[in-house]
């Protein structure tokens, strides 16, 4: 389970837009250009976050987008949210019904996780992405050594 484009897109376009504000209103080219994602793909994503009152657009000449609401009180599981990206790491969409139309024997297991994920994201404002204040607690490869650890042990039992 991992997120997809859609949800680190509108993630890493509102940062940008947090980020420049306070210069005027923020065109979606300037986005686009930026952070190197489709202007298409981001009109779509922010007619979602407007909708969401995410964001306000302003017309006109020096028009572009703004934060609806103080990036303080913007999470990451609002913005995910806004464009429809699913978090849910059980296999029914929490309807229980994804063995045979029975719960499965994993469900609980993966409905605490989405339980825990939307908590973390929940905690997570704009604000502290914006001015960096969200660091990795521990190293981001940490799955990669398990599997590596765990293949190396493997190889090591098939070796003796």
């Amino acid at each position: 389970m991992r997120l997809t484009t859609k949800g680190r897109f509108a993630v890493t376009a509102m940062i940008d837009l947090a980020s420049r504000q306070t210069e005027g209103p923020v065109t979606l080219a300037g986005i686009a250009e930026r952070q190197k994602i489709s202007l298409s793909y981001l009109e779509q994503l922010f007619g979602k976050l407007r909708r969401h009152k995410l964001v306000s657009s302003v017309r006109g000449p020096g028009g572009g987008y703004r934060l609806a609401r103080d990036m303080s009180r913007i999470t990451v599981a609002d913005i995910i949210v806004a464009v429809d990206e699913p978090l849910d790491a059980t296999q029914c969409g929490g309807r229980q019904n994804c063995h045979d139309e029975q719960r499965c024997l994993t469900h609980d297991l993966w409905a605490n996780l989405n339980k825990r994920m939307y908590e973390y994201l929940d905690s997570v404002t704009l604000a502290a992405l914006a001015t960096g204040e969200v660091k990795a607690e521990t190293e981001t490869s940490v799955l990669k050594d398990v599997r590596r650890r765990a293949m190396i042990s493997v190889r090591e039992v098939a070796a003796a």
